[in-house]
């Protein structure tokens, strides 16, 4: 017996009935909502807690506070976790800081970007527990553990912030030139949690009965969609370039050698540099009481030699007050391999850990011959001997002698650097490649011969590079580490930067964040519709709900504050009004709530 093409019509008109009144119901996740409000506030039993009726506040002052320090707290922690993470490009300089002040070794950076991202972590899940309770309709009340670790919190990032602005305030030009290769993705990022947000926000909404607080929970969520909206217009970044208009990768510098996978200043340092495609090779260089140029950064040697074992007594004296027979007896490489320094010793080989341990201390001439037998640029700054020193006085052209008399090095293979007696060291060799390391006018630097800069990467302007290069001035950027950074002075077009990771930035076939303007205002203008529109939908769709469940509640006595034998009853009309809706006859309204089993208890 076939079914007639009237009663299939009413049976999809039931269907459809049955779907609007599942949509329209207020569902309580029993083990779902006590998980929540167990991790929240430690109410794990359902007469512990006490749901929010629609209209009224979610929560008592005291939480409101608490809810408000929590959403605080979440932006500082979410900012100086980003701001330390971008700043692993001089994790090593942080350490090394603290070694000369405290004595000891210990990886600090990392120590501290592993504690904010717990403390991150831990207040992202709060604050995701928090949205998730409000959007069931529960009263939020935080257990006074969490908020003293909300408070706790609150006090490392204001501190650490804080301490490291005083001590490290050059930090915060690392963290706006980040803007310019990750602000695309963070704007995404951002527009993808306003829209989620919108659920939780659409539904308080909707069920807030004061003008004020409706206004208020509007208008500021309207407010910063909006700004992320528009931030793009105002937004700029170098690896935002048409196809072709990209130039050559920097040439990589090894930053006193490679510092990654030998002790730094020494043959291997520099042998590894070589061998991880180092165009060329930066050190710094010191002058022995006798007379012997040397390579060392630090003035003592107590760093990277072992100085304390050998004379205990002279630990803190500069290096440049020992002879060039006591520099000799020092081993420069076994503290590589116990303190570490950039956590990558694990990765040599049994050969080159036996390498390292036999390092010794690198005299110029060492240097410049290794440079000289590979074909490779060098550049080096030069620190006058302190007061007393024999060669106080004559600390440049004692280096000169080395350039041109003691090593088989080609002057024009030497990037000059140190500032003093500029002029007299041009005339004793016009051929070295004069280098400055500040950004002076054009004219200026012409006159002073100079064809190359040399500049810390926080002064990095792709303006000022362009500049440069029209008058065949060229730009070296130290020291960059990290391939976001590096990825950010190739599109500036740096024609060179000094690193402590060849072996890393070598394998960057091009930019990292590289896009066309027209890829990247795609990204942008569909990101903002596309939120724009599941925004939109999401706010209809509660309108639409709430609206229902309002006049439902009004025509009909809702379930959550019945008696046990009114629950009985509509549970009865309830199964007669789906039987007959299923069939096509009018409906009810809808079950407004789940009975709460609390109440029902009570009773």
């Amino acid at each position: 017996m076939g079914t007639s093409p009237t009663t299939l019509s009413k049976l999809k008109l039931g269907k459809l009935r049955v779907v609007r009144r599942r949509l329209l119901q207020r569902y309580e996740h029993q083990p779902y909502v006590s998980c929540l409000a167990g991790l929240y506030g430690c109410q794990w039993r359902r007469y512990q807690r006490s749901r929010a009726t629609p209209g009224d506040c979610c929560c008592s002052k005291l939480e409101c506070v608490s809810f408000a320090l929590l959403i605080m707290t979440f932006c500082l922690t979410l900012v100086f976790l980003y701001f330390w993470s971008e700043a692993q490009n001089d994790y090593n300089d942080f350490d090394w800081f603290n070694f000369g002040n405290l004595g000891f070794w210990f990886p600090w950076s990392v120590v501290l970007l592993v504690i904010a991202a717990a403390f991150f972590s831990y207040v992202t899940l709060l604050l995701l527990l928090a949205v998730c309770l409000l959007s069931e309709g529960q009263k939020l009340h935080l257990h006074w553990g969490h908020k003293i670790g909300i408070l706790v919190t609150l006090a490392f990032s204001i501190v650490a912030t804080a301490v490291l602005s005083d001590l490290w305030s050059k930090e915060w030009t690392t963290l706006l030139l980040s803007f310019q290769v990750t602000a695309p993705y963070l704007h995404v990022g951002g527009v993808l949690l306003m829209t989620l947000l919108s659920w939780p926000i659409a539904l308080h909404f909707f069920r807030i009965n004061k003008k004020v607080g409706r206004t208020l929970i509007m208008g500021l969520y309207l407010a910063v969609l909006c700004a992320l909206y528009l931030v793009p217009l105002g937004m700029y970044s170098p690896c935002l370039k048409k196809e072709g208009a990209l130039g050559p990768a920097p040439a990589l510098i090894g930053h006193r050698g490679a510092p990654m996978l030998a002790p730094e200043n020494t043959l291997m340092s520099f042998e590894k540099a070589v061998e991880a495609g180092g165009e060329g090779l930066e050190t710094d260089v010191t002058i022995s009481y006798d007379g012997v140029p040397f390579l060392m950064h630090d003035r003592t040697l107590r760093r990277t030699t072992n100085v304390q074992k050998v004379f205990p007594n002279r630990t803190d004296a500069p290096a440049a007050m020992f002879t060039w027979g006591e520099l000799e007896t020092l081993n420069a490489g076994d503290w590589f391999l116990y303190r570490d320094p950039f956590g990558t010793a694990w990765s040599l080989g049994a050969e080159d850990r036996a390498q390292a341990q036999n390092q010794s201390v690198c005299t110029l001439r060492d240097f410049l011959e290794l440079a000289a037998q590979r074909g490779k640029q060098v550049i080096f700054d030069l620190y006058r001997p302190p007061r007393g020193h024999p060669y106080r006085d004559t600390w440049i052209t004692r280096t000169l002698e080395v350039i041109q008399n003691e090593s088989s090095i080609h002057s024009h293979q030497v990037l000059w650097l140190p500032p003093d007696l500029r002029s007299l060291v041009q005339k004793m060799d016009p051929d070295l490649h004069q280098t400055s390391g500040s950004w002076d006018p054009v004219e200026e630097l012409q006159k002073n011969h100079i064809i190359q800069l040399n500049l810390h990467y926080s002064s990095m302007s792709t303006e000022m590079i362009s500049e440069y290069a029209a008058a065949n001035i060229s730009t070296n950027l130290y020291v960059i580490s990290q391939p976001w950074l590096y990825s950010l002075a190739w599109c500036a077009g740096a024609q060179s930067v000094t690193t402590n990771s060849p072996q890393l930035l070598n394998k960057l076939t091009r930019p990292l964040f590289l896009m066309t303007p027209d890829e990247y205002n795609l990204m942008w203008v569909l990101t903002d519709v596309v939120s724009f529109i599941l925004i939109l939908i999401i706010f209809m769709f509660h309108w639409w709900r709430e609206r229902g469940l309002a006049f439902c509640s009004g025509s009909k006595p809702t379930l959550e504050h019945g008696t046990y034998s009114k629950f009985r009853t509509e549970m009865s009309d309830v199964w007669s009004v789906s039987s007959v809706n299923i069939l096509g006859e009018p409906a009810g309204c809808p079950l407004a709530t789940e009975p709460n089993l609390a109440t029902v208890s009570e009773h």
